[in-house]
């Protein structure tokens, strides 16, 4: 049996729910720690029940350096690096991937940028040799550049029809100004046209870099295993990036602000936004539990039953925080006929007026905890998760335990902490509001 059938029959045997195989929290395996000779922090969690491997490699390459005016850079650089090496060129590199069933994935958020592999345990070598390559030894084709760069102008250009996109573009800069957040990372028409292949190489070789990386590892490997594998195929990589999150400024506060983009539809979508918690934030897990109560917690959540059950004001409502090395954006997304988008504005105004007031019952409360605490096996059911998880607890220097003890520390958060949350991020007046759709049926702020 070839290693592609290997790997279709493996996907087929292990695509039912597996959250029932996952152990409970606390059974769940530690994450080991090592330290290459380069500076490359090493993090394993064991998992043996599926022969196959993991991990992810963040690098300090995120989409706040992007030059000024050439947001996408770094997922340019992403795509670049996926796409073919010094040693093969695009065809090879996908024939080789392919005759070896090697998953290799990159991508960059606003923070990082990373390299992803999944590859079977009998391949774990070839793989590791391959995944070092894609990092270690991109290729620079300028042809192969051209078509990336025309292939995400494409898709940049199409996007303007989604007033989603439209929003996110637009909410990004208000929140953030000159600030390296400013952008989606994925950028937009007129930057990613702006971008030159010798910007990609540029923040290659300021930001790629082995000291203040993670590369973060699951599946049936043990360390001892694993150790000699890296320590060959990094060998040759050093240094010390040019710049690291911790340098990424604090943003400045913007509050009250409106803005509306004109779309030919029927429909408005609405968008509030204003600074979150960041990563790091003390009252993270309170903000977390406030977050799923207003809107993060779907048909459980405050703004569900309001907006939508009570009143059929939506099609959807939702909230959400993206926690970064400093504040990111907190938001509340909805999505209503345009006749009715003033209402639905006022109803959600309402509700985080009342949550802000300190309108939080206790059974509310423990309903999110229980909701969360029980939903967390799901965060952890596959080895690309698990590595996910532990790629941010790396990059960010989190506790190893962080996911230990992530049931405790949520069951742990008392009322007046979500009630303080409450009074720091829901007063309305500090939200900005973002629309798309038609400019008659703008809702007032």
């Amino acid at each position: 049996m070839s290693a592609l059938m290997r790997w279709t029959a493996l996907a087929v045997m292990f695509a039912v729910p597996v959250f029932s195989m996952v152990m409970p929290a606390m059974a769940m395996p530690p994450i080991e720690q090592a330290r290459l000779d380069n500076g490359l922090r090493v993090l394993l969690m064991q998992s043996h029940n599926v022969p196959m491997v993991s991990m992810r490699l963040n690098v300090q390459a995120g989409s706040w350096l992007d030059p000024e005016g050439r947001g996408g850079t770094a997922v340019m650089l992403a795509s670049m690096l996926g796409d073919h090496t010094a040693r093969h060129d695009y065809v090879a590199w996908a024939d080789m991937l392919d005759a070896s069933a090697i998953r290799l994935g990159s991508d960059a958020s606003r923070d990082s940028l990373s390299v992803s592999l999944t590859v079977l345990k009998e391949s774990l070598a070839e793989g590791i040799n391959a995944f070092a390559e894609a990092a270690l030894q991109p290729g620079w084709d300028v042809k192969r550049f051209a078509v990336l760069q025309s292939d995400s102008v494409a898709g940049a250009q199409k996007s303007l029809e989604e007033p989603g996109v439209r929003v996110a573009d637009e909410t990004a800069a208000l929140l953030f100004g000159k600030h390296g957040y400013n952008h989606r990372p994925d950028g937009d028409v007129e930057s990613l046209k702006r971008i030159s292949l010798k910007d990609v190489q540029a923040m290659y070789a300021a930001q790629f870099k082995p000291q203040g990386a993670v590369l973060a590892v699951s599946g049936d490997v043990t360390m001892d295993e694993l150790l000699p594998l890296l320590r060959q195929a990094f060998a040759g990589w050093k240094g010390e990036p040019a710049r690291a999150w911790q340098d990424i400024p604090q943003p400045s506060v913007v509050s009250g602000e409106e803005r509306h983009i004109d779309m030919p539809t029927r429909q408005m979508t609405v968008r509030l936004a204003r600074l979150g918690p960041s990563r790091f934030d003390d009252a993270f897990f309170a903000d977390m539990l406030l977050n799923h109560m207003l809107g993060g917690g779907g048909f459980a959540s405050r703004l569900m039953n309001e907006v939508r059950e009570q009143r059929g004001l939506v099609y959807g409502v939702y909230s959400y925080f993206m926690p970064l090395a400093v504040p990111g954006p907190f938001v509340i997304s909805l999505q209503t006929r345009a006749d009715q988008a003033g209402q639905a504005l006022d109803v959600v105004r309402d509700v985080m007026r009342g949550m802000h007031d300190g309108k939080i019952s206790r059974a509310e409360l423990d309903a999110a905890k229980a909701n969360l605490t029980g939903g967390f096996a799901h965060r952890l059911d596959s080895n690309a998760k698990r590595v996910g998880l532990m790629s941010m607890i790396g990059f960010y220097g989190l506790p190893l335990d962080y996911l230990q003890n992530w049931e405790a520390n949520i069951r742990a958060v008392p009322m007046h902490a979500v009630q303080a949350e409450a009074g720091r991020f829901l007063d309305p007046q500090q939200w900005n509001v973002i629309q798309a759709g038609p400019a008659a049926e703008a809702a007032a702020p």
